[in-house]
Parts: structure tokens; sequence; C-alpha cells
């Protein structure tokens, strides 16, 4: 005849098939290879709560999984600014010219354009340089002409977009920073006596920048260099358009010795 189980036999078994079953179901290879509705909940979940590295490794293992799902398109857009957060750049900007390549035509092609220029956006002072007070205007802007190129894209491009208004402000902003390192480029010229490097460098940022406040300091640098080289022509063209723009302000201009004059 044969013996019942044992209880404690059934127990065992038990407690084995909940582990295994308990394995499975924490295994994260088993849940990349879900849903991709489902994916894309997971990976939305970790990104609303700053989770950006499993974000990341959820939407690239689904767009890879899954490169046609209806998900994988907004997955690829959240990538994007995952890697932005992450502080992945590269990263970033391939992804978003990637996108930007393969969806001309999409409803959000603009927010691709916008997270491009959000990462080569140049840097404020951090906390350090604020009480330091560092003059970020000797700095090169290395990325700077990127930003304002994405920047400029999402304004012209796409007027209506919600980002449209933002960019037009990081534009102000990088125009000024761009201007600003290049008078100061020039004030270096200036300051070294190369009057015509000076002059030419000047009048390239009046052009290139107008309207940013580095102008006016540009068009006395025109005068000075003008004066110093002997072109009086220029430097009488520069002294009038300078009143013009600055009625009430006087050109701070270092008058030009006589070389038999020490004082």
């Amino acid at each position: 005849m044969p013996r019942s189980p044992s209880p404690l036999r059934g127990r065992v078994v038990l407690l084995s098939v909940l582990a295994a079953a308990a394995a499975c179901s924490s295994n994260p290879e088993k849940e990349l290879q879900s849903d991709p509705a489902i994916l894309y909940e997971r990976a939305h979940r970790s990104l609303e709560s700053q989770d950006f590295n499993t974000a990341i490794k959820i939407y690239e293992a689904m767009t890879a999984r899954y490169p046609f799902a209806e998900e994988s398109r907004q997955a690829r857009l959240d990538l994007i600014y995952a890697y932005y957060r992450a502080r992945e750049s590269e990263s970033a900007i391939d992804a978003a010219e990637t996108f930007i390549r393969e969806n001309p035509t999409h409803p959000r092609v603009d927010y691709a354009w916008y997270l491009k220029g959000l990462v080569d956006f140049e840097r404020t002072p951090n906390v350090v340089e604020r009480l330091m007070n560092v003059d970020l205007s000797d700095r090169p802007p290395q990325t700077a002409r990127k930003s304002f190129a994405a920047f400029k894209t999402v304004v012209d491009q796409y007027p209506k977009s919600e980002y449209a208004y933002d960019s037009r402000l990081r534009m102000v902003y990088l125009r000024n920073r761009l201007a600003d390192y290049s008078v100061n480029v020039a004030d270096y010229y200036r300051r070294r006596g190369a009057w015509v490097a000076a002059a030419q460098r000047a009048k390239q940022t009046i052009e290139e920048f107008d309207g940013a406040p580095a102008t006016r300091q540009s068009l006395e640098i025109m005068i000075e260099s003008y004066d110093r080289l002997g072109l009086a022509e220029l430097a009488e063209q520069s002294r009038e358009v300078y009143a013009i723009n600055y009625p009430d302000q006087t050109a701070r201009v270092e008058q030009k010795k006589s070389w038999w004059k020490i004082w």
C-alpha cells in the first residue's frame, strides 16, 4: 500500500515552486521581454522618479527589441531627455540627431531640437564661481554656437512650439555671451597695440551680434583703433554711429598722445 505524501515534503515542494516563480519574476532579462507598453510604463516611472540610469537601460532595451512599436518612438524622445539629465551629453546629442534625421515630420520633433540645444547650452556659474565672482566672458563658449543654432531652429521653424519662448530667451543669453567673448578678444588686441586686428574683431562683433550690450565697447575699440591707425574718416564714421546709438554717453577712448609727451 503506497504511503501518503508527508505534509512536510508537500510544504518543501510548494516553497520551492514559489521560490522559482519569484526568481523568474525578478529576473531583469525576463522583465525586458515584456510587452512594449508595459516596458514604456516602467521606464517612464523611473524617469519621473529621476532614476535616470534605470530609465535609460529600459528605454535602450525596449527600442532595440521593439523598434517599430508605437511606444518606441516616444521612448526615443524620452531617452534623449534621460541622457541629458544623466549628463551623458554625447549620447544625448547622438540620440537627438538620430531622431531628427529619422523623423523630420514628427509632431514633436521640435522637442528633439530643443533638447539638443539644452545639451549644448552654456552652463551658468556654479556656486563656487558665483561666490568668487568669476567672469565667464573670458572663457571660450565652446558649444554656444551649436546651442544657438538648435534654439534658432525651434524659433524659426516651429514658432508655435511650447518651447519657442524659452528657446528665444536662451538665444538672447547665448548671443550676449558670444558677443562678450568676441569683444574681449578685440580688447586683447587693443591692449597689445594690434590695432588692425582689434578694429577687425570689434567690427565683426557688431555685425554678428547687433543689439548685444557688447556693441558699445566694440564701437569704442573701433574708434580708438582707427585713430591710432590714422584712419580719420573711419574713426569719424564710428563716432557718428556711437552718437546715434548712445546719445547721452561719451565714448571711453584713450586719447592718442604725441611721442614726445610723457604726461
